[in-house]
């Protein structure tokens, strides 16, 4: 699908979780992000987390040195879950 859009004329970039499937996949730009299958955009509530994935995404539309880069996000999933449980206590969620 992404190699379709792409023959358009329209970049992509792929979020995924799943390195050894994504490097078989060969998209044209990915950003792995080292995290739990389903939690592309990290946890609940974090917002930050969640506009810095974002933003690493569309940055890789430019940044890109060769079609099939894949570009790791520099965060680990216990890193993610730990804000994410402190940004819960803040907003009262979690005890």
């Amino acid at each position: 699908m992404q190699r379709a859009v792409e023959r358009r004329g329209i970049p992509t970039v792929s979020p995924t979780v799943a390195r050894d499937v994504t490097e078989h996949a060969k998209p044209p730009r990915a950003v792995f992000l080292p995290f739990l299958m389903g939690h592309l955009f990290g946890v609940p509530h974090h917002v930050a987390l969640q506009r810095r994935i974002i933003m690493e995404c569309l940055g890789r539309v430019t940044d890109a040195p060769e079609s099939g880069d894949i570009h790791t996000l520099p965060i680990s999933w216990s890193t993610a879950r730990r804000e994410g449980i402190e940004i819960e206590r803040g907003l009262g969620l979690r005890g």
